[in-house]
């Protein structure tokens, strides 16, 4: 194992998070896209090291599932009892059969800023110091409330972190931080934490007291400054987190429009860290892209679009939409006011109108539903074109079936196609129809009722009405003009 790779990583989040106010665990809390401590797992992995664990106390089954859910479960140690930071790694480190030969990494579960590459720094600052232990610090503009890093003036090595009530006038002037987030090696690490007492106002196991200890004996405490003070921002309420939901937001559109997106309106867009792209795509103001979404290349997206787990393939047009768990095929054009639901697929310059909603539909090349309708539960093949205001019955109030429509169909408006229901290839049916049964390739299907005039209706059923007053009107002018 290369020196600047961690044989651990041990992830704190066992708190209960009581300023959030909130029946969800604080480290659950969501912003784009990933939990705050899936967050910080990711930043975590960035690291590549040999054990990766996640310390949970507060609702531990909750927290467990999430980690444990997906293709990349994350292994957990239980602490039945939250006794303070030192007690917690040494949990998590018995869960790792106790003594690590390396250079283990403790982070905490609710800084969801934190990137990898801070924490890579830090591991290679901590090898190449030769550091027992290492402080990831930050130099803040106002250091109030945080506990400060002195250094030897001498080597610049770390005497001490001292509380900001415990601090002296000249400490309390010191701008670097303690973020939280340490360097350890291992094996002094856990010898140290056998040692650590808990006679202090709380009764808990400190981890700070850890550096003392090291200190004392000899070894030498240095410190990491990340680069952007931001990052060790931990979560406590709800104002927190929205503070670092638009500083996230802003540093994954910064991204996205360095490798090569337009982005419109940097202040009106919001983007999930999950989300993936190529260059040249563009997004127009108030759109949310989300999940796994996938902007490809000349892809063009918005305004006022909302897509979730969609891939948008080159050269699609993407307008006022709401999308989740579609594909948008190449040159495809979607919108205004389009609603694709899951399983949706829309070919090769496929068209999905206005005021078209999809469900479980696969649209094939060149076809279009130009606007007002439902397809659910559908097949269209291709270059087939659906008429304005017809609906996919797909339900029958038990179970849902499925539609076929053959390539080069023309259907009429006001089509009701009641599933389940085949129509062969180059099929036409008249407008107003209600399709029930199977059309055969190349046939006309009407099936509507036989239209029939009443003459004189209105002047007999509601004399006297406006209605009646202009047919009479356009009856004598006829009489007349003839």
């Amino acid at each position: 194992m290369s020196a600047n790779l961690p044989a651990a990583v041990v992830v704190l989040a066992a708190g209960e998070g009581t300023r959030m106010k909130s029946k969800t665990p604080k480290v659950l809390h969501d912003i784009c896209g990933r939990s705050l401590v899936g967050h910080v797992v990711a930043a975590s992995r960035e690291l590549d090291p040999q054990h990766l664990v996640v310390v949970v106390g507060h609702e531990s089954e909750r927290v467990t599932a999430h980690l444990t859910a997906g293709d990349t479960p994350v292994r957990t140690a239980f602490q039945a009892e939250q006794n303070g930071t030192g007690h917690a790694v040494r949990i998590g480190l018995e869960a790792l059969d106790g003594v690590v030969d390396g250079t283990v990494v403790v982070v905490c579960g609710d800084t969801p800023l934190l990137s990898g590459a801070t924490l890579t720094a830090l591991v290679s600052a901590h090898s190449t110091d030769g550091n027992a232990v290492t402080v990831l610090s930050a130099e803040v503009p106002d250091s109030t409330g945080y506990g400060r890093i002195v250094r030897d003036p001498a080597d610049g090595s770390v005497t001490e972190i001292v509380e900001h009530k415990d601090a002296t006038d000249a400490q309390r002037a010191i701008r670097e931080i303690n973020s939280g987030v340490f360097a350890f090696d291992g094996r002094l690490l856990t010898d140290a934490l056998g040692k650590v007492r808990t006679d202090n106002s709380q009764g808990e196991e400190y981890l700070t007291d850890v550096l003392s200890i090291l200190r004392e004996a000899g070894h030498r405490v240095g410190a990491s400054v990340a680069g952007d003070h931001r990052e060790i921002l931990g979560i406590n309420n709800r104002v927190q987190l929205a503070q670092a939901r638009a500083l996230l937001n802003e540093r994954l559109l910064e991204r996205a429009m360095t490798a090569g997106v337009t982005v419109m309106d940097p202040a009106s867009t919001l983007i999930d860290a999950t989300v993936t792209f190529e260059r040249d795509a563009i997004v127009h103001p108030g759109t949310q892209l989300l999940g796994t979404t996938h902007l490809a290349e000349d892809s063009e997206v918005g305004p006022n679009s909302r897509l979730k787990d969609t891939t948008v393939h080159p050269g699609a047009r993407v307008d006022n939409t709401v999308a989740d768990g579609a594909e948008i095929g190449p040159g495809a054009t979607v919108g205004p006011y389009a609603y694709l639901r899951p399983g949706t697929r829309l070919g090769t310059r496929s068209k999905a109108g206005a005021y078209v909603e999809m469900k479980n539909a696969v649209i094939g090349e060149g076809s279009k539903v130009p606007h007002l309708s439902y397809v659910g539960d559908a097949t269209i093949g291709d270059h087939t074109n659906i008429g304005a205001a017809s609906v996919f019955v797909n339900y029958d109030g038990e179970k849902k079936h499925h539609t076929t429509i053959g390539s080069h169909c023309r259907t009429g408006s006001d089509n009701m196609f009641v599933a389940p229901i085949t129509l062969g290839d180059g099929v036409y049916t008249a407008a107003g129809s209600v399709i029930t049964k199977d059309v055969p390739a190349g046939s006309l299907a009407v099936a509507r009722g036989q239209q029939r005039n009443i003459e004189g209706w209105v002047a007999r059923k509601r004399p006297g009405s406006a209605a009646a007053q202009a047919a009479q009107a356009a009856t004598k002018k006829s009489d007349g003009e003839s």
